[in-house]
């Protein structure tokens, strides 16, 4: 099957990737439809690593095809979701990891967490899918670790003179990884990007997960980045400290993980965020790493 693209969809794929991009993106469609009966519906308007599309399986069923190009990000995704196998994630039903490609699971209606207006809800939500979720790696030495990769953004950002004041607050952060790394040292396998665009509502009412990173790490590593995500636009900055903080005392109930340790995380998490922002060229938010800061501070 060939999936005819509207103009403004090619446009999109080709300033996102690249014409070279665009033509696998072509070539695979009309090979995996073939290869697993698919019948392409429609492209996903989000554009990150993959190229996102819905579709039909004759074998599968409702499935997401996702293009990418063969990197490690396909792999270790791939072999999450495997090791998950349906636990609370998505399940995976096949893939092409050496040309990038993976065919999954389409969670239906596949409501975003985030549309959910009740922040005590949300919380619920994300606390009973984080409890008793990880597990440990077949094989660890196939998966970066969080360790790894705050120091490569740490290396990273020391190099860069034009943002001295952010990379001094991400030696910080790195600093503070290593020490409560002593401590929490599980070696579990993390999700990575655990929050709510990629927390979906299914037709039996239950919230699964989506799009693993595959990351080595302490469980706790796995927190940060949901709170990161409970921003909201047009909220002041003294409201948001009030929220964040309302939402970190929640967790060290829900969680039993101290308040200490949550807040230590996202420091670390709000730092490596706005160092990434540099690393792909868009304006990091220096604010935000004081806030943190600030809530790290705190009693």
């Amino acid at each position: 099957m060939i999936y005819n693209f509207k103009e403004f969809e090619s446009q999109k794929i080709i300033e996102h990737f690249g014409d070279a991009f665009f033509d696998k993106v072509q070539n695979d469609i009309e090979f995996y439809s073939n290869k697993w009966g698919i019948e392409i519906l429609e492209l996903v308007d989000y554009f990150s690593v993959n190229c996102i599309f819905k579709c039909s399986s004759k074998k599968f069923g409702d499935s997401i095809l996702k293009i990418n190009r063969p990197c490690r990000e396909v792999f270790t995704e791939y072999n999450t979701l495997r090791e998950y196998n349906g636990k609370r994630f998505c399940n995976v039903f096949d893939s092409d990891i050496e040309n990038g490609v993976i065919l999954e699971e389409c969670i239906k209606p596949g409501i975003r967490l985030r549309d959910e207006q009740s922040l005590e809800k949300r919380l619920n939500v994300f606390s009973n899918l984080f409890n008793g979720l990880h597990i440990e790696p077949e094989n660890p030495s196939m998966y970066p670790t969080y360790i790894e990769w705050v120091s490569r953004i740490t290396k990273y950002m020391s190099g860069r003179d034009d943002y001295k004041e952010l990379y001094l607050y991400m030696k910080k952060a790195e600093n503070i990884c290593l020490q409560i790394s002593q401590s929490y040292n599980r070696k579990m396998l993390l999700h990575g990007d655990f929050h709510h665009d990629n927390i979906l509502l299914n037709d039996d009412g239950e919230y699964k997960i989506i799009d693993p990173k595959g990351v080595v790490g302490d469980p706790i590593f796995d927190v940060p980045r949901y709170i990161l995500n409970e921003s909201e636009e047009g909220i002041s900055s003294e409201k948001y400290y009030e929220k964040i903080c309302t939402i970190i005392n929640s967790l060290e109930t829900s969680l039993s993980i101290p308040k200490k340790i949550i807040k230590q995380c996202y420091f670390i998490e709000m730092s490596m965020a706005n160092c990434w922002d540099v690393e792909d060229n868009a304006k990091p938010d220096i604010q935000s790493v004081i806030m943190a800061e600030n809530i790290m501070k705190s009693s």
